[in-house]
């Protein structure tokens, strides 16, 4: 098997892994994972040859990208106190106690390349986090939490690794210079996010359609990435200023339904298939692990060991007393926060801390030699931080993915269905009124039949019934139902002669003198009214 023939596999096992994890109540990232390491050790199946300074281009931005879209700034304002305490000051924490354990136990590391380890191995990762704990029926606020953690720990985390790392290639370290590149690549990028993300949204007017529109978003985050990275700022940061400009209010054309749906459904199946991908490269570059340190492996065991239980341990230290604190501060000032609410939740948040892409990329492109100004030579201790970085996202990945599913039900943390049927009654109620407001004012200036205003009357009360029908009265819901159930029928029945329909068109496609380029254009129209329902 060839690398182009290796890369279709993942992306077979990426679409195959989703409904197989769904049946197994399995997260589809760690199958991919487990499936990229089955193929790790098939003689037959080359080594992975992307460098690995490209794995986090090519990946994190499309990744980041799609997770973005389902939060928004006013979230991120909500819950600026919890972004920080976890994807800032317990980045820190992590990257020192892991430093300090790694600088103690694995000999000749040195203390920058301890700092690079830690660096690389503490921020969880956005992508497993929303993959795997999304989809064990956790409350939203929760993902939300984690979302946010994600997507801001690797900003802090990346900016300490190059500190790290320049300070063991050049031998040289200033903690004013490193404090003011954190400051410069976070103003940077949150410059070159706005930016960008002002100039798609006046492209995409000028494109106006939905296909151009949409192949604009798959380059805008790249763009977004590599300039952010080429000015010195945060390649990740300026990729999510760039998203949640665009998904701001501003940035959304509401009635642009074509365009809205088809973006969601290609960033559905992006995400897909780049997260299927980047789980799977990592199963598949254990192989290249194992040959790396050879017969080293042994000896950095307990080393190995020793960071994972302090990645693991020092969250849970970590979360217990700020989710109790922030806890207090809720019921006191009554905050708007995505926090953990009791022991339960807490453990949960825990355990949902997975490293994944960025450790393993990161822990790829560390430098293979020194510059002549450090002493020239290998790099100490690049074969160990390699294997203890993979030994943390394998342990915390896997084994933390497989059980997370087990933990959610074992304590009994459940979504809150309640509160996203209130949210839902709340908006059903803005958009009859918004109905009903608009139609007043078209009454005022058109000269409407009765019959017209009472039947655009009941699709005011129908629009808001069918998001929440509680909010009409039991006669009310009572002939909401039954329209709802002629309709469903003329659409069934609608459904069955566009069938037929369609079924001729296509059978005139094969016959002699039929244009196919006229036939796909009626059999597009007959599509977009199956689409409508009409």
């Amino acid at each position: 098997m060839d690398q182009l023939a290796l890369f279709f596999a993942l992306l077979l096992a990426a679409v195959v892994m989703v409904p197989l994890g769904d049946k197994l109540n399995l997260p589809s990232p760690v199958l991919m994972t487990l499936f990229g390491g089955v193929l790790a050790v098939v003689p037959s199946i080359p080594n992975v040859s992307l460098p690995p300074e490209y794995i986090l281009p090519l990946v994190l931005p499309p990744l980041i990208y799609a997770a973005a879209q389902r939060t928004s700034w006013r979230q991120f304002a909500a819950n600026k106190r919890p972004i920080f305490l976890m994807a800032v000051a317990l980045v820190f924490v992590t990257t020192a106690a892991v430093a300090a354990v790694a600088n103690a136990l694995v000999p000749g590391l040195g203390l920058a390349g301890a700092v690079a380890l830690g660096a690389l191995v503490a921020p969880p990762d956005p992508v497993a986090a929303t993959a795997v704990a999304g989809n064990v029926g956790l409350p939203r606020r929760l993902v939300s939490a984690l979302e946010g953690e994600g997507l801001f720990n690797d900003v802090t985390a990346i900016t300490l690794y190059h500190v790290a790392i320049a300070a063991a290639v050049t031998g040289s370290f200033s903690l004013p210079v490193a404090a003011g590149e954190l400051v410069l690549s976070g103003v940077v990028a949150v410059a070159v996010g706005l930016g960008l993300g002002w100039l798609a949204n006046k492209l995409m007017s000028y494109l106006g359609d939905a296909t151009l529109q949409t192949g604009l978003t798959l380059l805008v985050p790249f763009a977004s990435y590599v300039l952010a990275e080429e000015l010195m700022g945060s390649g990740v940061l300026g990729v999510l200023t760039t998203a949640l400009y665009l998904a701001s209010g501003h940035a959304v054309d509401a009635d642009d339904v074509q365009g809205r749906l088809a973006g969601q459904t290609f960033w559905q199946i992006v995400d897909t298939l780049v997260t299927g991908i980047a789980f799977g490269l990592i199963g598949l570059e254990l192989h290249t692990i194992f040959g790396t340190v050879q017969q080293e492996w042994r000896q950095l065991l307990p080393a190995a060991g020793a960071v994972v239980g302090v990645v693991v341990v020092l969250r849970l230290l970590w979360l217990l007393p700020t989710a109790w604190l922030a806890q207090r501060l809720h019921r006191r000032k009554d905050l708007d926060e995505d926090i953990p609410r009791n022991w339960r939740e807490t453990v949960v948040v825990w355990w949902s801390g997975m490293r994944g892409v960025a450790s393993v990329a990161l822990a790829l492109a560390v430098p293979l030699s020194l510059e002549p100004e450090a002493g020239g030579g290998a790099f100490p201790g690049r074969e160990a931080i390699i294997f203890i970085a993979f030994a943390v996202v394998i342990v915390t990945l896997v084994f933390q993915g497989l059980t997370l599913p087990w933990l959610v039900n074992r304590l009994n943390v459940q979504a809150d269905s309640a509160a996203e049927r209130e949210v839902e009654r709340q908006l059903a109620v803005r958009v009859a009124k918004a109905a009903r407001k608009r139609l007043r004012e078209i009454e005022e200036v058109e000269d409407l039949p009765e019959e017209v205003s009472e039947a655009l009357a009941r699709r005011v009360w129908d629009m808001g019934a069918r998001i929440s029908p509680d909010i009409v009265d039991d006669e009310r819901r009572a002939a909401h139902r039954k329209r709802v159930d002629r309709l469903q029928k003329m659409r069934r029945l609608n459904g069955e002669l566009l069938s037929a329909a369609r079924h001729e068109v296509i059978a005139a496609r094969g016959e002699a003198g039929v244009d196919p380029e006229v036939v796909d254009r009626v059999l597009h129209q007959l599509d977009v009214r199956s689409f409508r329902g009409v």
